[in-house]
């Protein structure tokens, strides 16, 4: 069989929920690059890519940043680029050691906002500690990029101690969560002036690579799987989960860390936080014994205080993520359909 009789997607047309990171992304993915780029290749697909060159393991990403507007409460596009970057290559058990980036600029685009990027860009990278190997500059015409696009390539050494995968997860290991959720995406609703909301919130956007190197010091042997649940959110990345290691998941609603200004958001626009995206989190899996070493190892690091065990992992039922709710029912939680908040990341 050829790779062309193996193309599954049949939509007719690329809408914008094909980069929302839900269904119909994985449609996408799976069903039309997959097969061509990757052949029969049919290990899950993470953040990070692990190959061996002359023996060597190392770890490479790639990711692009679109994000409307250009600067947020928090953070930035060129900020946003290094951290999303370093965030994909952490959570597969990696350190980054050296970033390539390409700019897309629009006609028209005021030099101090170009200047202002690769400003926070350098800035987080020095805060990283990674370098800027090297990159391309394209100028598109104007009204064709809304200021700017971003491209990214990070390469990675592995993190001792860490081996991570959706197939060595097991029924009882605890789901861990480093910080609240939704912060990055309401904030980038309310910058756009799409929300009237009272409260202050900021994005998250942050480098979690202290975090996991602080947690793989006392419990890497424990850490079974990670993911930095960015677009489509928690709810997202632990649907995979589920589906890629054929055991379910369950969350209990009360114990997700969520700011007031978020939940209030979701309330008004009937959005669940847990689809929300972030952009400085990270989701763990981990061994019942090794479970507490690692949440005192975040909660003793900065910026880790707000850490909290989530759920756990169950046989039944597979390939499912239930949430156990306040009012002691339990309610599926399926991946994220459409695109609520485009342009986000």
């Amino acid at each position: 069989m050829n790779a062309v009789s193996k193309i599954r997607f049949r939509d007719p047309q690329i809408e914008m929920a094909h980069g929302a990171g839900g269904k119909a992304s994985r449609r996408l993915v799976e069903g039309l690059f997959a097969p061509l780029l990757f052949g029969d290749r049919v290990e899950p697909l993470e953040d990070a890519a692990h190959v061996s060159i002359n023996g060597t393991r190392i770890a490479i990403t790639t990711d692009s940043f679109v994000v409307k507007p250009l600067r947020f409460p928090g953070g930035s596009i060129g900020e946003l680029a290094v951290n999303g970057t370093v965030n994909d290559l952490a959570v597969s058990g990696a350190r980054v050691e050296a970033m390539v980036v390409t700019y897309v600029l629009e006609a028209g685009l005021p030099t101090e906002i170009l200047e202002a990027e690769v400003r926070a860009m350098s800035k987080a990278a020095t805060s990283a500690g990674i370098a800027i190997a090297g990159g391309d500059t394209k100028v598109v015409e104007h009204g064709k990029a809304d200021g700017m696009y971003i491209s990214t390539t990070g390469i990675g050494r592995l993190i001792p101690r860490i081996s991570i995968s959706a197939a060595s997860v097991r029924s009882g290991d605890k789901v861990l969560i480093s910080g609240p959720v939704g912060d990055h995406g309401i904030t980038v609703l309310i910058a756009r002036g799409e929300l009237d909301l009272e409260g202050e919130v900021c994005s998250d956007t942050r480098s979690v690579l202290p975090l996991i190197e602080a947690m793989a010091r006392v419990a890497g042997p424990g850490i079974r799987w990670m993911r930095d649940p960015t677009r489509g959110g928690a709810a997202t990345s632990l649907n995979e989960l589920a589906r890629d290691c054929g055991l379910g998941v369950l969350l209990f609603e009360d114990a997700v860390p969520l700011r007031d200004t978020v939940r209030g958001a979701c309330e008004l626009l009937g959005l669940d936080p847990l689809h929300i995206a972030n952009e400085g989190q990270f989701l763990a899996v981990l061994a019942p014994e090794y479970a507490d070493r690692a949440l005192d190892a975040l909660r003793h690091t900065p910026g880790g205080h707000d850490a909290a065990f989530i759920g756990e992992i169950r046989e039944q039922p597979p390939g499912t993520v239930l949430v156990a709710t306040s009012y002691g029912g339990t309610r599926v939680i399926d991946m994220l359909v459409g695109d609520p908040l485009p342009r986000i990341c």
